[in-house]
């Protein structure tokens, strides 16, 4: 039940920074958002940078999981066209509901990692079959160092998912058309 309790109160907490911000990432509100009773979060989290290291791995996790899924459901990239709407349904899926609510909440952290090598570790990218799944298609293109084309254009793609969260609105096909043709160039 302990595991099972840390991994409820740290998705509350990733709830609680997507709505309130960093400023309003408390205990008591983690309590709140998981519904039980005050003090909970700090049994379990002492320290707010507890609390912070506990929501950014369930935060990495979590989009883990997605990234892993969604690539083994993919059948290997034939063509541009096809890196273009796997990399678009990915945007709309971190701009949309729950992906929107942890897209949030990733951007924050993120921000905090600046001051804090520990949840900078967490938050470095991780391999998973979506990355492969690009990775792939780019060095069955030829292109040169495939590994940090992949990189970039995934970084790519995360600054416009930023970009049209803070605009609320939708990454266009153009954009991301530009991306993989450079990426490919």
């Amino acid at each position: 039940m302990s595991e099972e309790r840390r991994t409820v109160l740290a998705d509350a907490a990733i709830e609680v920074l997507a709505e309130a911000g960093m400023r309003g990432l408390t205990h008591r509100a983690v309590d709140r958002a998981a519904a039980l009773p005050a003090g909970t979060t700090s049994a379990y989290f002492r320290t707010r940078a507890a609390l912070l290291t506990a929501l950014v791995r369930r935060l990495v996790a979590r989009d883990q999981a997605e990234l892993q899924a969604a690539g083994e459901r993919t059948p290997p990239l034939r063509t541009s066209a096809e890196l273009v709407d796997g990399l678009g349904a990915l945007a709309r899926a971190r701009l949309t509901g729950e992906g929107r609510r942890r897209s949030l909440a990733r951007y924050a952290c993120a921000l905090e990692s600046v001051r804090d090598p520990e949840l900078r570790e967490i938050l470095v990218p991780r391999e998973n079959a979506g990355r492969e799944r690009v990775r792939a298609f780019l060095a069955a293109r030829g292109v040169p160092d495939p590994d940090a084309r992949t990189h970039a254009l995934l970084s790519c793609v995360d600054g416009l998912v930023l970009d049209h969260l803070v605009a609320g609105t939708e990454v266009p096909a153009e954009a991301l058309e530009g991306l993989v043709a450079a990426a490919l160039r």
